[in-house]
């Protein structure tokens, strides 16, 4: 990551504009594996243009294809020593799908990544796949990219047993290559689920697909089945749409509308229009998509539980902080094994306009006795591209933003820093 930053500022501390989003990364990552394993049965429109999801496609594209010595995006697929690697640089969620699609297809590969990818877990999936049969190394530190896929692979079992409190992407990886096990797949699920809607999001996909599935209590069984012929449409990214609720948030007034954002989606973090609420922001859908106003209201909301949406965790906490609001957050066990610690990240960052963000156990606390906002505000990101985004609004109160490497954003949002400029933001280098 190159040692690069912008200065953010906003002359108006008002904020009206119309926002055209990229589409939803989450959905576009779980088609482009459906449209693989269905051999194109399942035809995808409006793609996401986020980094990861880039990436995912030029591997599965470059594996379909046999096209390997390539490169897409922050990722590339190549021959090296006698071996295929594929290297998805920073995509966490390519890297637990394609250890699912990898394994399940017998295909012979290394897959790896940043540094900071071989830093995070991913034990429980393998584990979790070698029940099944997969054949599964590691080329590295022992439960960590990067991983070794050989071509043999013969299910042993159609039952396995995974946690529900660490990653949804572990148990939607499973999901999505259940319909193309010769046995399919039981998947019991150990304990509460995090994270629930995203799995929700994933059945929902595979029905659209033409597969059928059985959800009851804690096991989810899908038999082997085929794909039908189906087109999916991908909705704009709902995690994007959350910087804008933040943006309307610190606004004096706000007026923003973004286009074809639906008021019934898959995407669990639609559940922004809900909390926003509690900061005063206004949500309604017309037939050109959301608009969301600032009514006036000061923040009411004290107790924000975001197990169910964790991706929403830092756009809210900032949010809070930079209003003042003493909140407390739960539902952030997932946060410190992301692209940074982000709960570490965040008690960084909030301390430059003097908030604490305090962990007692399970539940976190803002104080915001201190806050304060200094002429000028320089922001580590972590290569997070979460971190960057939540924290940019904060340009509506400080004078001066300076944003450490403002590249992470292409992971999730490239469109980012000029729809911000769109916006009436200054940017400088």
């Amino acid at each position: 990551m190159s040692d690069n930053s912008l200065i953010l500022s906003k002359s108006d501390a008002d904020t009206f504009c119309t926002i055209q989003l990229t589409g939803s990364k989450s959905e576009s990552n779980r088609a482009l594996i459906l449209n693989a394993l269905s051999k194109g049965k399942v035809v995808v429109n409006n793609l996401s243009s986020a980094d990861d999801t880039v990436i995912l496609n030029g591997a599965l594209r470059g594996l379909e294809t046999g096209k390997v010595n390539a490169t897409f995006g922050s990722g590339s697929l190549m021959h090296s020593d006698g071996e295929l690697t594929a290297n998805i640089g920073p995509a966490g969620t390519a890297m637990r799908f394609l250890t699912a699609y990898l394994s399940v297809t017998g295909t012979a590969a290394v897959l790896t990544g940043t540094e900071r990818m071989k830093q995070r877990p991913i034990g429980i999936l393998t584990d979790a796949l070698r029940q099944i049969g997969a054949e599964i190394q590691y080329a590295g530190k022992e439960g960590f990219p990067p991983l070794r896929f050989s071509t043999n692979f013969q299910q042993t079992t159609n039952k396995v047993s995974i946690r529900g409190n660490v990653s949804s992407q572990y148990i939607t990886a499973l999901l999505l290559v259940a319909p193309s096990l010769e046995k399919g797949l039981e998947l019991h699920i150990e304990g509460e689920l995090t994270s629930r809607p995203y799995v929700e999001m994933t059945l929902a996909m595979m029905e659209e697909a033409g597969i059928r599935y059985n959800w009851e209590g804690a096991v989810i069984s899908i038999h082997s089945q085929d794909f039908k012929d189906s087109q999916i449409t991908i909705e704009p990214d709902w995690s994007a749409a959350s910087y804008w609720y933040a943006i309307a948030a610190l606004s004096r007034e706000s007026r923003i509308l973004l286009p074809y954002l639906k008021p019934r989606s898959l995407q669990g973090d639609s559940r922004i229009t809900q909390i926003m609420e509690h900061f005063g922001i206004q949500s309604s859908f017309t037939d050109e998509g959301l608009e969301i106003v600032k009514t006036g209201n000061t923040p009411g909301g004290t107790f924000f539980d975001l197990k169910d949406c964790p991706d929403l965790a830092q756009t809210v906490i900032v949010v809070s902080a930079a209003l003042g609001h003493n909140a407390t957050f739960t539902g952030l066990e997932t946060l410190k094994i992301k692209e940074t610690d982000r709960i570490k990240a965040l008690q960084n960052e909030l301390a430059k306009i003097g908030v604490v963000l305090k962990e007692d156990g399970e539940q976190y606390h803002l104080d915001c006795s201190g806050l304060h906002f200094p002429e000028r505000v320089t922001i580590e990101t972590y290569e997070d591209h979460r971190m960057a985004m939540a924290f940019a609004p904060l340009a509506l109160k400080v004078q001066q933003l300076e944003i450490k490497e403002p590249e992470v954003v292409v992971k999730s949002y490239p469109n980012f820093w000029n729809d911000l400029q769109k916006a009436g933001f200054t940017i400088n280098s």
